[in-house]
């Protein structure tokens, strides 16, 4: 039995209240949202797969263990910012609407990673460049802490009732898109240029490519009106104060703590295992195993080879499942993302640790199906936790405390601990820690399949439908 219910006086819905947006304006509105993602994670792609390149161009006078931990922990450092980004952008959504704070979240992503690749080397700069490193990265993990609560928001907000589920989970294709290009990049890089051309100019370009990134997705964001359920809300409260709204939204935020708290633990689930696969696998199957283990492992080169092709087999699941979940509901597919995680994470770290590429193939890949569950799903499922005047910032906060505190730190955590202890398994016993959470966030939402969102009209892609959705709304519990 569902514990948290979204609840809100009962009313009458009438067709004209219906909120119907035509299927090629929602079409842009998914694009624009899902390019930001795009960016976003095409950074961290890039970050991730050059480590050892960043390690020697900003922290070439420590030693290889220090240097790992300084370039993982400039990695993490992004993430302590986020839920300040959070806070900021969030509430500011709430107040001015979606889409001009995605514009300039957009903007300030693509600017913190054009500045990486304009920062000289220590050898050139010293102490000053992994200083000048910092800064940018805490540009990122500021405006992307307004970022990706703020482009669910955007989606879930532009789809239709019936179709929210397919439609959120191309943000997430934005987002392995991403990933997956930042990937190709610096493995043709790693390829094609020599260690000194890596060094001392190669490493730059991959960084320079988020500005026109940028651009294009700013662009594609200005052309769209703010969202339906949003300028309703305007309409209502057009004759309110905005700072006695802003007061009242927090007051009110902090009363769904409820709701907080199962956002947070779905979060958690969802990206201990995104930053498990994507930030802390390439260094724990090329570096970490073949040391502490001994043995052969795979080249770099194969071990981003084999990414990439997971990427790529979860990009073409994630709008399926996203599909599958608007017929059968959110929870079954999050389900099989929870208890997998408990059931499979031993079996997929013993097929890594076996270390053939068939078998670090398939660990990865189990391990990708996992994250696809909620990848798939969580788009259109955590906006549903909240209603539409306080959307953007219980999002945005509950997401960003949650990846600060126990995601994002998954590489540095988890690196920690198995340096501390000679133990390989602890990424597995990691995953089962979050699977075990997400169990029980899952278990206390409400099915949002279908269900209009909290707080806003049915929204529908047809008068036809519209029609339909208020006699189901009829039906239906609010």
């Amino acid at each position: 039995m569902a514990v948290l219910t979204p609840q809100e006086p009962s009313r009458t819905w009438t067709t004209e209240d219906v909120m119907v947006t035509e299927p090629s304006v929602v079409r842009r509105a998914i694009g624009a949202a899902a390019i930001g993602n795009l960016t976003e994670w095409y950074d961290f792609g890039v970050y991730a797969y050059f480590e050892p390149t960043i390690k020697e161009v900003f922290f070439s006078d420590l030693g290889d263990t220090a240097g790992t931990i300084a370039t993982f922990g400039l990695f993490a450092v992004a993430f302590l910012v986020r839920p300040f980004g959070g806070m900021f952008f969030g509430p500011l959504a709430d107040r001015i609407g979606r889409n001009r704070v995605l514009a300039t979240t957009m903007l300030m992503m693509a600017a913190g990673t054009f500045a990486i690749g304009c920062i000289p080397s220590h050898d050139k700069i010293g102490v000053l460049a992994p200083i000048l490193l910092l800064v940018a990265r805490l540009v990122q993990g500021f405006s992307t802490g307004g970022e990706y609560g703020n482009a669910m928001t955007f989606i879930a907000e532009y789809a239709p009732d019936r179709k929210r589920g397919f439609l959120g989970s191309w943000l997430e294709f934005g987002t392995f898109t991403g990933y997956i290009l930042g990937a190709i990049i610096v493995t043709v890089a790693d390829a094609q240029l020599s260690e000194d051309q890596l060094l001392s100019w190669g490493w730059r370009l991959p960084f320079f490519v988020a500005l026109p990134l940028g651009i294009v997705g700013v662009y594609m964001r200005t052309r769209l009106a703010d969202t339906p359920a949003f300028t309703a809300l305007e309409a209502e409260a057009q004759e309110r104060e905005k700072e006695n709204r802003a007061a009242g939204e927090m007051k009110k935020l902090f009363k769904l703590w409820p709701f907080l708290l199962v956002c947070m633990g779905l979060v958690l689930a969802w990206n201990v295992t995104n930053y498990m696969l994507t930030s802390y696998m390439p260094t724990y199957v090329t570096d970490t195993m073949p040391k502490m283990q001994g043995g052969s492992s795979v080249s770099s080169t194969t071990s981003q080879y084999l990414q990439i092709a997971v990427m790529a087999v979860a990009l073409v699941l994630i709008p399926l499942l996203g599909l599958l979940s608007d017929r059968i509901g959110r929870k079954p597919i999050a389900w099989v993302g929870s208890v997998g995680l408990v059931v499979l994470a031993f079996p997929m770290i013993l097929l890594i640790r076996h270390q053939t590429g068939i078998s670090i193939f398939l660990g990865l890949l189990l391990m990708g199906l996992m994250l696809i569950c909620f990848s798939a799903t969580m788009p259109s499922t955590l906006p549903s936790l909240f209603p539409t005047d306080v959307r953007g910032g219980g999002l945005s906060v509950s997401f960003n405390v949650s990846v600060s505190a126990f995601a994002g730190t998954t590489s540095v955590v988890v690196g920690a601990l198995v340096s501390a202890t000679g133990n390989l398994n602890w990424p597995a016993y990691y995953l089962i820690i979050a699977g075990l959470i997400g169990c029980a966030s899952v278990w206390a939402i409400t099915e949002p399949n279908g269900r209009r969102m909290w707080g806003s009209a049915p929204a529908a892609q047809s008068s036809e439908e519209a029609e339909e959705l208020v006699a189901e709304a009829e039906k239906q519990p609010a």
